[in-house]
């Protein structure tokens, strides 16, 4: 007796389903192999796949896969998409903040767009930074905007300096750079190195992002300093407003800054709708970092590697003197085509690295004499030694000089491999208290700390409006007075 297949809904239900799958499977495994070898999709490679397509030998793969000579035709077609050669048209995929809207916006792009010289000015500039900044930027996984704020803050500029002595092309002041590892001495100031200064800023910005959860906030608060945009913050909160960029109360420049930069972008985004070449910037590397343990006069330095004082200080700008005091070991920004050049000049060079030396000012001795002793002029040997105006020398005042073995009293130490800082002369001075004074405000003012305010005072810290102090100031430390809410750069800037 022959039995009926099917019995019930239920079993017939579960065959068709059974067919239903069958005819799924048989569907995706035809498909898979009529796909082109090194090309799969997400459809036809199941998840566990992608996982362990490392651990997985093909061969060993229980789906059939295409011969070895199609593997072998369409290997090219599996590449990963080669980088742009244009750096703008990376830096354009990376765009990532919210577009904005306002007549802010409109009036920094008309500040770009009737300027094109200046913009021609900034794009050459930033031809020897922009791939390195780019490249930190993505590395941290911040929008790429990021790379465009120094546009707004120095023009690319590495030897910019502002009103509030902001330096280099992140601009930082005195205090901000040093709580982020900027070393500020006679012989350098990190500010205006490039590869430290981006990573200072780099990180400084990121610290803002993640006290405020905003790119904009942060951004004002580079600007106007986390304090006050804090507090901003907080008055809204009081009076149920709503806390964002938009609607906090700010100061005119740092109510623009943010909107200057979406204006670079939108700018950046579309040169051509506003009228502006912009002159293509490789993606590529155009410095490359090298150490160096010796003492060695920039001027050599530039002649080794066979480029101009004037490119090798625009990659170097940190240098206050004309000799690169190494401190141990120093980095050089070269010219990647220049790296091979500069390492075997350097090799083959055999005589002295330096012609300059320190020299301490005897009682009585004026700048005129010892210029005339050294035989450089006047106005170079305060070039070099940072002496303004009719400012004088003192007695024991630490000054580069040319070297001269046959000069009195000279000290040839700096020839040597060893570390050379000048022996800095402290000269006393006395403040009056003035009507909302604190020994911390001084201190700030003079890069002094309260506990060497005490020291010279007997310990005294009660102060009182005309009360006399006691400062000890050297003549080759400046560290200016910040506005206490400015922890960052104000939004003017010398270009």
């Amino acid at each position: 007796m022959v039995m009926p297949l099917v019995e019930s809904p239920r079993i017939q239900q579960s065959i068709v389903f059974l067919i239903i799958s069958l005819a799924l499977t048989t569907a995706n495994l035809t498909t898979y192999a009529a796909e082109p070898a090194g090309r799969p999709t997400s459809q036809s490679i199941p998840a566990e796949a992608h996982e362990k397509s490392e651990d997985v030998p093909v061969a060993e793969s229980n789906i059939d896969t295409p011969s070895e000579e199609a593997d072998k035709t369409d290997d090219s077609t599996a590449a990963i998409p080669a980088p742009p050669a244009d750096l703008w048209e990376r830096i354009r995929s990376g765009f990532a903040m919210a577009e904005m809207d306002s007549d802010e916006v409109r009036n920094g792009e008309d500040f770009y767009v009737n300027r094109p010289e200046y913009v021609k000015r900034i794009v050459e500039r930033s031809k020897r930074y922009l791939f390195h900044i780019v490249e930190e930027v993505e590395r941290r996984r911040m929008p790429a905007e990021i790379a465009l704020l120094p546009i707004i803050e120095s023009a690319f500029n590495p030897k910019a300096y502002s009103r509030s002595h902001a330096s280099g092309i992140w601009q930082f002041i005195p205090s901000t750079g040093k709580d982020y590892g900027l070393k500020q001495n006679w012989w350098h100031d990190d500010r205006r190195d490039i590869v430290a200064a981006t990573r200072a800023a780099l990180d400084y910005l990121q610290n803002l992002y993640s006290m405020f959860g905003d790119w904009e906030l942060a951004l004002a608060s580079y600007n106007w300093g986390e304090g006050a945009v804090g507090r901003s913050l907080m008055k809204n909160r009081d009076n149920g407003l709503p806390e964002d960029f938009r609607n906090i109360n700010l100061p005119p420049e740092t109510q623009s800054y943010v909107p200057r930069l979406i204006a670079i972008k939108n700018i950046i985004s579309n040169p051509a709708i506003f009228g502006i070449e912009l002159e293509s910037v490789p993606n590529q590397p155009y410095f490359e970092e090298v150490a160096t343990t010796r003492h060695m006069d920039v001027k050599l330095a530039a002649k080794l590697a066979d480029i101009s004082v004037d490119e090798f200080n625009a990659l170097n700008p940190a240098h206050n003197r004309p000799v690169i005091n190494v401190n141990g070991s120093r980095i050089l920004l070269l010219p990647v085509d220049k790296v091979d050049t500069f390492t075997e000049n350097l090799r083959n060079h055999d005589k002295p690295l330096v012609s300059w030396q320190a020299y301490q000012a005897k009682k009585g001795e004026t700048a005129e004499k010892i210029s005339a002793r050294y035989g450089i002029s006047l106005q170079q040997l305060k070039l070099v030694n940072d002496i303004h105006g009719r400012g004088g020398i003192m007695p024991g005042q630490t000054l580069l000089v040319p070297l001269s073995k046959y000069a009195d009293g000279a000290d040839i130490s700096i020839m040597n491999d060893k570390p050379v800082a000048p022996r800095i002369f402290q000269r006393d001075f006395i403040y009056a208290v003035k009507k909302g004074d604190a020994l911390s405000s001084i201190a700030l003012r003079y890069g002094v700390t309260v506990a060497q305010i005490k020291s010279w005072n007997n310990g005294n810290e009660r102060l009182r409006v005309g009360q006399k102090l006691i400062l000890k100031h050297s003549p080759f430390e400046k560290t200016p007075l910040p506005s206490p809410d400015k922890r960052a750069l104000p939004a003017k800037k010398s270009m």
